[in-house]
């Protein structure tokens, strides 16, 4: 654009993990334009991701499901307020976010003829692609008609008084080398099994090495990480005591991280921490941990297989369905799926010996 526009706002109303995917977007804008006012509108469980974001100016956040009179509220405070947005998910919300507060518009939507409503909404599109390119370089695809040049860098960050509270917490471990193992995604249908996290526990343990457990504050997320706890050689649990930005600092002091396809996952990838993520059902291709230093020219990963790429170890399971896409074996989200639960430590144990040199 020239000139440049002096107000951008990208819409990223998804969960945790695809605002995550969208900071390089905003790295990518900030660089190209220094003295531009970039603003962010996401989901209000989101807005942690990016609240010590350095290419965020300010972020607008709406519950997901929210009141009319406060849908009315937030949109009318959008209107026209700003010289570009950005639409990076394909749907309706967001679409018409986009157009009622830039002056110029641009979505990402899906290439269908369902979808061809809301293309006159916008000045221009980018096809969503459901199925062959990775989620972080789709959505930099929405940098193509601006010109700008593509940053393929995920950002996590936390403040000083992060930093305080997490040496606080880890001072048990009085400096000594630990792994964190996030024992918990959100849905079933991602989660591995009880018998396969305690015998990695013991393992890592028998090399000298001490457990930090990682989860949020969900009362059922946290009793499923004590009661596995209570099982494991004196870890230092942490779930539910930390934020996510603090839960990402002390990830970055891991010697290694081990976890399931969720948001901490794509943090510590990020980070360049060597990390063990294992997938089943979910398509590696365009969900796996974008590793640190990966080159926005190409898609790091492939559909099938277990493969590394830099810091990262990806482990899939080997059932002839994987990746099937679906939620689970039952297709629901509390389900479970077999792939994973077959998955065994052994596995998970080589890889991590592979990406974290531990013997």
């Amino acid at each position: 654009m020239n000139p440049p526009p002096r107000r951008v706002l990208v819409i990223v109303t998804r969960r945790i993990g695809d605002v995550l995917l969208a900071t390089p977007v905003f790295r990518s804008l900030r660089r190209a334009w220094p003295d531009a006012i970039i603003d962010a509108l996401v989901f209000s469980s989101t807005v942690e991701v990016l609240t010590t974001n350095p290419d965020v100016n300010h972020i607008r956040a709406i519950s997901e499901r929210p009141g009319i009179l406060q849908h009315i509220v937030f949109v009318a405070k959008l209107f026209r307020r700003y010289d570009l947005a950005l639409s990076l998910v394909a749907g309706d919300r967001p679409t018409l976010y986009a157009y009622l507060a830039g002056r110029r518009r641009i979505g990402l939507l899906l290439p269908t003829q369902k979808e061809r409503w809301k293309r006159r909404f916008l000045h221009q599109w980018m096809p969503y692609d459901l199925t062959e390119k990775h989620t972080l370089l789709t959505h930099l695809s929405i940098l193509e008609p601006l010109g700008i040049s593509a940053v393929a860098e995920v950002t996590a960050n936390w403040s000083s008084a992060d930093e305080h509270r997490v040496a606080q917490s880890l001072a048990p471990l009085k400096g000594k080398r630990y792994v964190v193992l996030h024992l918990y995604p959100k849905f079933n249908y991602k989660m591995w099994s009880d018998a396969g996290w305690l015998e990695l526990a013991r393992w890592i343990t028998g090399q000298g090495l001490h457990i930090v457990l990682t989860g949020g504050n969900d009362p059922a997320e946290i009793a499923y990480v004590n009661r596995l706890a209570n099982r494991m050689d004196v870890p230092l649990n942490l779930a539910g005591q930390l934020t996510l930005n603090e839960s990402a600092c002390v990830i970055e002091r891991a010697s290694a991280y081990v976890g399931p396809d969720t948001a901490l996952t794509h943090i510590a990838a990020a980070l360049g921490v060597p990390t063990v993520v294992f997938f089943g059902p979910t398509d590696p291709l365009k969900w796996a941990p974008w590793p640190k230093g990966a080159d926005a020219a190409s898609n790091p990963w492939q559909r099938l297989g277990d493969q590394v790429v830099g810091r990262v170890s990806v482990v899939q399971g080997t059932t002839s369905c994987v990746p099937c896409n679906k939620e689970g074996c039952e297709r629901h989200v509390a389900s479970f799926s077999d792939c994973l639960l077959a998955l065994p430590a052994s596995r998970i144990i080589s890889a991590l010996r592979q990406v974290a040199r531990i013997s």
